[in-house]
């Protein structure tokens, strides 16, 4: 079988096991079942460093902070399609996903594959409206990309403690999102 998508998923949670990796590994399991290639790129365990603000990544197409970052910025360089999957802390997207969405920036002036963006998010709080300043973040990263729109989201509320996440309908809602990228 051809590969229909080449996929990566930003999983922003600094917690093993997260509620929000949850929903990443699902909508994995979906992608990959529809005949998708799909890597997961966890921030655990990973140097990200703040960005400096210096812009000087818009001269050279390089940021001058040597670190992890710089290989994950060539995977979503070549990705189709980017998920990005983050616990809501205050009504936001974690830290650890705006220093991560900062430190792209060196992609501003480059070319990219990717033209579909998603979003998946868990939090303690069950509103519905809780994920959406996060979700307008997501969309302001991804104005900055023109040939790139906002697909969807998946948001799971109610879960706090790891392993919370396990009966909810939101996992299905997932690998469901995962599986209809084609």
């Amino acid at each position: 079988m051809d590969i229909l998508k080449k996929i990566v998923i930003l999983s922003t949670s600094p917690r093993k096991n997260s509620n929000s990796n949850a929903l990443a590994e699902e909508f994995a399991k979906g992608a990959k079942e529809a005949g998708n290639e799909v890597e997961i790129i966890s921030v655990i365990g990973k140097k990200i460093e703040f960005c400096r603000g210096c812009f000087a990544c818009q001269k050279t197409g390089q940021c001058v902070i040597k670190d992890d970052v710089n290989e994950i910025e060539q995977k979503v360089l070549e990705a189709d399609v980017i998920v990005w999957a983050t616990p809501i802390y205050y009504y936001e997207m974690s830290g650890q996903m705006k220093v991560l969405i900062d430190r792209l920036n060196p992609m501003f002036t480059k070319d990219y594959k990717f033209r579909d963006v998603y979003f998946l998010a868990a939090a303690a709080e069950d509103d519905k409206a809780v994920p959406q300043r996060a979700i307008e973040g997501t969309k302001g990263w991804i104005e900055c990309f023109d040939k790139a729109s906002f697909k969807g989201y998946v948001f799971c509320g109610g879960v706090t403690d790891i392993g919370d996440i396990k009966e909810k309908e939101s996992l299905k809602e997932a690998y469901e999102m995962g599986f209809g990228i084609n």
